[in-house]
């Protein structure tokens, strides 16, 4: 334990070199800017770009977090889905307000994303869900996510006959399956320099519209 310690706090962070931002080349799209540094991190070879943490607020009030795949984003949002009745479903339902965040370590980029989770209808619901494959669709059938599991075989069992279910009727949709799109009222572009000078760009919607603006590091 001691040498687990002391490699904690030796650890180095911000390890460039770095690519280059430059905020002045930004658009007035945030979503087009995170397309952008995605392609970047993609071409870096970042292992799963897509994984995110999801923050919610918990109906006592506490925070809550976790990671999980980004599915889609365009001008109107960031994508993600879940079952309705889970952990995370429950809290959406009592309290849209979440926040996305992304980190690309090898790059030193940062995307803080703070917005509403609206859930997306029915027809786009079912889409993502027969995208999903086929284990993943039978533990979402299941439906019992977060909820004390007394022995592993139960979840075994209960996978097996949601296999069964879904040979038989393979266009199956779990009900309590949604995608969401995350609204976005603030979106926070971050570029790591490894003497700390690190570049922070915001975009905050306004009316309507975004408005850009540097924060200090």
């Amino acid at each position: 334990m001691d040498q687990v310690h002391s490699k904690l706090i030796s650890s180095k962070t911000l390890v460039g070199p770095f690519p280059p931002f430059h905020p002045e080349d930004a658009g007035e799209s945030p979503h087009l800017l995170f397309l952008k540094w995605y392609q970047e991190a993609l071409k870096y070879g970042i292992h799963e770009t897509h994984s995110m943490t999801l923050s919610t607020i918990g109906v006592d009030g506490t925070p809550d977090a976790r990671v999980l795949i980004l599915k889609d984003v365009d001008e109107a949002g960031w994508y993600f889905a879940s079952s309705a009745n889970s952990t995370k479903g429950v809290q959406l339902h009592n309290n849209p307000r979440v926040a996305l965040t992304f980190y690309w370590s090898m790059i030193g980029k940062q995307v803080r994303i703070r917005g509403n989770a609206v859930p997306m209808d029915r027809e786009r619901s079912a889409e993502d869900f027969l995208n999903r494959g086929i284990v993943a669709r039978a533990i979402a059938l299941i439906d019992k996510q977060s909820l004390i599991l007394e022995d592993q075989q139960n979840f075994h069992s209960a996978l097996a006959d949601q296999l069964d279910r879904m040979e038989q009727a393979p266009e199956l949709i779990s009900p309590s399956w949604s995608l969401y799109r995350v609204e976005a009222n603030e979106v926070e572009f971050w570029q790591a320099d490894e003497e700390r000078k690190h570049t922070r760009l915001t975009y905050e919607r306004q009316q309507g519209s975004w408005a850009k603006s540097l924060l200090w590091p």
